[in-house]
């Protein structure tokens, strides 16, 4: 099955542009990097540029970059040169990068003194946004640097959960679960950037209210090599220990927990399925379903999930 593209109305802002490729220059790049938009309506004119001109954005979600992959790009480049122009804007006298970071850092590897470049004209927001759904649709993003992606949009740009879900083609529970893990302590979300923890572990974690039984779980989620389901267990059972009061600091019951991880499993499934803080509670058949909302429209939000309409 074709892999859906990201964003909605994408047609709309994106140009067919591409550049002119040579024999065999297919190889240089990874996948295709999606056209951007004209200005004034004029057909893209590639400039060459020098490489010192052209700095990076603060605005790039993308923080890591595979130092052997960049080295690969690098001798394709020597060999085949830049298929795809890098896409800039002004800054000053020089540039500053929209898209192609990796390409760039590839270029001073290979020692090119000028690169390739399309201008585009582009706000804060609008270069977030693009950059955003690039690295998205190519999947470079790790967990962390999704989720200060869609924070930077909602707290430097206000933008609703539900708008920046329609601007990166995602729905607005994906959205909401990106940025619960921000809620994590650092060196949890250290765990998440680099691979040893992932988003399956962190959502069971965030069932911890506190950082302190958060970190204890993690850290033996780690040492055990425990896998998601088994972590489930692990916190059901500090849940039930700190209900009792019996838990207490690295002691931690590694008896089964039976219904307890199930409840949990289904906790974390409504949380998914809603967007928003869940808390089942459950007792010989009887209980009660307690869905946190923090505005208006998220109340609204939740009600049209369950099928009732306000109009």
């Amino acid at each position: 099955m074709a892999k859906p593209v990201l964003g909605r109305g994408l047609s709309a802002l994106l140009s067919g542009a591409s550049a002119a490729s040579k024999p065999g220059a297919a190889h240089a790049q990874t996948a295709p990097v999606p056209a951007w938009p004209t200005v004034g309506g004029h057909q893209d004119r590639i400039q060459r540029v020098p490489l010192k001109r052209i700095h990076p954005c603060p605005f790039q979600p993308r923080k890591d970059f595979s130092e052997d992959a960049l080295r690969e790009l690098a001798d394709s480049i020597r060999e085949q040169g830049i298929v795809q122009p890098l896409i800039v804007r002004t800054r000053g006298d020089d540039f500053e990068l929209i898209a192609g970071e990796r390409r760039w850092r590839a270029a001073q590897l290979a020692g090119l003194s000028e690169i390739p470049i399309i201008l585009r004209e582009a706000d804060d927001r609008a270069v977030l946004e693009l950059a955003l759904i690039e690295n998205l649709q190519r999947e470079n993003l790790n967990p962390m640097e999704e989720a200060l992606g869609y924070s930077q949009l909602v707290e430097q740009f206000q933008l609703k959960q539900e708008e920046v879900a329609g601007k990166v083609g995602k729905s607005r529970a994906v959205v909401a679960n990106a940025l619960r893990l921000l809620k994590l302590p650092v060196e949890i979300q250290s765990y998440i950037r680099d691979g040893r923890l992932s988003v399956g572990h962190a959502k069971v974690i965030l069932g911890l209210p506190q950082a302190e039984p958060q970190r204890l779980a993690a850290a033996r989620v780690l040492k055990e090599g425990l896998n998601v389901r088994q972590t489930e267990d692990l916190v059901a059972r500090l849940q039930s220990q700190s209900a009792s009061g019996t838990a207490a600091k690295g002691d931690m019951d590694t008896r089964p927990a039976g219904r307890d991880a199930h409840l949990a499993d289904m906790e974390n499934r409504l949380q998914e399925k809603f967007g928003t803080k869940v808390q089942l509670r459950y007792r010989q058949g009887k209980g009660t379903v307690e869905i946190r909302f923090f505005s208006d429209d998220d109340l609204e939000r939740v009600l049209q999930i369950v099928g009732i309409n306000l109009d």
